[in-house]
């Protein structure tokens, strides 16, 4: 079993808490600036001081209303300020916030709130109280609410010496997050996740990430916080010298990002891709969008020189300046002017896409991690960034592949076991470490490699083992894709569905003259059909012949959250997928078989 380890720089404090490192920051300087909240057209700064007294402020109104040490509080609600000092007041009391989707069915959300035994839910919306209420009957506050106004006035009901007894109480093996994860298949677990799992992870990333979290340094929060990657990078954040910012989606993120002027971002891949495209889609096609796909081409491919060669050739030095001022420039000037890092997880990024943001200034640094591992467990870094890969461990952790390419993890960042689950824990935390179920490879310099998942390797009937995820994530990279499931288990060879990208489509048309064409006239006009099959046979040079895609098939629909076919955090149900398509994925195989027989037959 090949093991890659990085060594703490901070040991773990089980006397330490997550709000020691809010209080820690302050006590540093109460007058810096530590958040800032949108105000019109601006930003309005936050000092330390009066962030710290606002999570005071509501923890002793959680006091009051009975939230007791322990206690679990469920939160239906959009990324914002206003869930980051709820989960700061929590933690103060030694409470644990327990994310609820907003996409979530009244099924799911009755499971958490059952499961999970919430003793409150705090939720942004009426539509979100009605649904909560149709489905859980304990208390239920509605952010600006009657209720929230509740409150803040019983927060007068007790002392600052209750608040710091209840506060010094907290260690760190205390529960400071249940998390369920979205699951593909199956009730979601419910992942406890500690406060020295937090903050254990917050300060080795703090100090291992310097150079991006550092002083002067700014970010705007845009990702779910119902989401494990979210929330620890804002812990993250808050611990470090750098400026957070909050946006409930990302409707008006090129505007936001204009005005805020973040260093950095944490993001997902799909957000790089629409921007990328979106960005190509906004030449208008003609000679504008031949000279962006130039540029992205030298961008790439300079990136690619700087780890083949350490520089750049004299006639690529050329290119890079002239793509510079006609195209780089006015893409990072829409990301604000300063945005020179990003960090990526999730999903794989791709080299494509990694490459072309170096190449145009921005460098992403792709990231691994789980629910179960608080997020980060390994990450590119600074000067050493192989694009491809998610890096190295952070320092106190580990990650090994064993011999059968399971990905396995351990250290102090690893979650304590799933809610009242006990078989699934044992399962999952095996042999003193915890196995991912993601498939993957370790190079000589401990950098990890994601090939796949274990459960979604596909054998063809010709016995070759197949994993779908870097085909997906190549041809997904297309404009006109939105999501991409590989099929072709028993079968005689490799196949894809695919569906189409509706907000994309309509910019594809209008600049090839189709403006006409509906999106489902779309899905069958053989000018996109030709595109995609340029795109898949680019997707299959990646890959030997036999892990090739020699057939696809564009579905009438496309795979969201509303219709069930994508998780929360985005992925698709795969075995959803299969079994509601099984007869488009048996007509696609029956189609190119007749197609091969009769070309036999004329031969």
């Amino acid at each position: 079993m090949k093991v890659s380890s990085t060594p703490p720089l901070f040991p773990p404090n089980p006397d330490e808490s997550i709000a020691d490192l809010l209080l820690e920051r302050r006590d540093a300087d109460p007058a810096q600036t530590i958040i800032e909240v949108p105000d019109g057209a601006a930003w309005r700064p936050v000092t330390a001081h009066e962030f710290v007294g606002s999570v005071e402020a509501l923890a002793k109104g959680l006091i009051a209303a009975g939230i007791e040490h322990g206690d679990r509080v469920g939160i239906m609600a959009a990324t914002s300020v206003e869930w980051t000092r709820l989960d700061y007041a929590l933690w103060f009391i030694g409470a644990a916030g327990t994310p609820i989707y907003e996409t979530s069915s009244p099924e799911q959300v009755a499971w958490i709130c059952e499961n999970g035994a919430l003793a409150a839910v705090v939720c942004e919306t009426q539509a979100q109280a009605e649904l909560l209420g149709s489905v859980y009957q304990g208390r239920l506050w509605v952010l600006g609410g009657p209720a929230w106004a509740e409150l803040a006035a019983g927060a007068r009901s007790v002392s600052d010496a209750v608040l710091a007894a209840r506060r010094e109480a907290v260690t760190g093996a205390d529960l400071a997050a249940l998390i369920y994860t979205s699951g593909t298949t199956g009730r979601p677990k419910g992942v406890e996740l500690t406060h020295l799992n937090f903050t254990t992870a917050a300060r080795n990333a703090v100090a291992e990430l310097s150079w991006i979290v550092r002083p002067g340094a700014r970010s705007v929060l845009f990702l779910p916080l119902a989401h494990v990657f979210a929330r620890v990078i804002n812990v993250i954040a808050l611990a470090s010298p750098a400026v957070m910012g909050y946006l409930p989606n990302t409707k008006t993120l090129v505007a936001d990002l204009g005005t805020f002027k973040p260093t950095f971002l944490l993001v997902v891949p799909r957000v790089l891709e629409k921007v990328y495209n979106a960005a190509e889609a906004s030449t208008g096609g003609g000679f504008k969008l031949k000279l962006f796909r130039w540029a992205a081409k030298v961008a790439i491919v300079s990136s690619r020189e700087q780890d083949s060669r350490g520089g750049f050739t004299p006639v690529r030095r050329v290119q890079y300046a002239i793509a510079k001022r006609l195209v780089f420039r006015k893409l990072t000037k829409l990301m604000g002017g300063r945005l020179v890092h990003a960090v990526s997880g999730g999903a794989p990024l791709g080299e494509r896409l990694g490459h072309f943001f170096r190449g145009i200034g921005l460098t992403v640094y792709e990231g691994y991690g789980l629910t179960e591992t608080s997020a980060p467990t390994a990450v590119n870094r600074q000067f050493v960034n192989k694009i491809g890969s998610v890096g190295r461990p952070l320092p106190g952790q580990s990650v090994a592949v064993a011999d059968d390419g399971e990905i396995l993890a351990q250290g102090t960042h690893i979650f304590r076991g799933y809610r009242d689950n006990p078989e699934a824990t044992a399962a999952a935390l095996a042999d003193g470490w915890f196995h991912t179920g993601d498939v993957g490879s370790l190079d000589d310099d401990g950098y990890l490699t994601i090939t796949g998942r274990r459960k979604e390797l596909i054998v063809t009937a010709g016995g070759k083992n197949v994993a779908p995820a870097i085909l997906e994530d190549r041809l997904r990279g297309h404009p006109l894709v939105s999501q991409v499931v590989v099929v072709g288990d028993q079968r005689p060879f490799v196949a894809a569905l695919v569906t189409l990208d509706e907000e994309m489509v309509p910019n594809w048309l209008s600049s090839h003259g189709k403006s006409a064409l509906t999106i489902e006239q779309a899905r069958i006009d053989p000018d996109i059909r030709a595109s995609l099959e340029r795109a898949v046979a680019r997707t299959n040079q990646a890959v030997s012949r036999a892990e090739s895609i020699r057939e696809f098939r564009i579905l009438s629909t496309d795979f969201t959250e509303a219709n069930g076919y994508l998780t929360p955090s985005m992925k698709v149900k795969r075995s959803l997928v299969l079994r509601d398509f099984a007869a488009e994925i048996d007509a696609l195989y029956a189609e190119a078989a007749a197609s091969r027989a009769n070309s036999a037959k004329a031969k």
